[in-house]
């Protein structure tokens, strides 16, 4: 994947102490495909914040899915 291919951000926010992001790349040689930057090192949760924590994840994605689906109205990806 050539590293000027067009990014879209299509959802970000923190987890925890990290960064999410969900992108969507659209590289001229390959399909476009969603990309998700998750940190290098594993995310810690306590049991007890494990339902929060597994309900941020899935708002963050369920925006992303929602700026795709506008994206993909939009234009043929």
């Amino acid at each position: 994947m050539n590293p000027s291919s067009p990014i879209t951000p299509l959802a970000s926010g923190q987890v925890n102490h990290d960064h999410l992001k969900v992108e969507l790349v659209e590289p001229d040689s390959m399909p476009a495909m969603v990309r998700i930057v998750w940190p290098a090192a594993p995310t810690i949760v306590d049991p007890k914040a494990f339902p929060d924590t597994a309900a941020t994840i899935a708002q963050l994605f369920a925006r992303a899915h929602i700026v795709l689906a506008a994206l993909k109205a939009g234009k043929q990806l």
